[in-house]
């Protein structure tokens, strides 16, 4: 298996930047880095409720 270019590489880590900033609204992207290169991406999205008044009872 070929190793990748430096350049390859680069293209490939932003279009998987990019691709996960489009897929949320609300919420974060994170690099982790290890010894100076990005290893791995996480995606933490928020969902936002709308609150539609109080819940009554003894649960919530």
């Amino acid at each position: 298996m070929a190793v990748p270019s430096s350049e390859q590489w680069n293209r490939e880590l932003e279009r998987h930047i990019r691709e996960a900033l489009k897929e949320i609204r609300y919420g974060s992207v994170t690099l982790v880095v290890q010894d100076g290169l990005v290893i791995q991406i996480d995606k933490s999205e928020k969902v936002r409720l709308v609150r539609q008044g109080h819940i009554h009872g003894s649960g919530i």
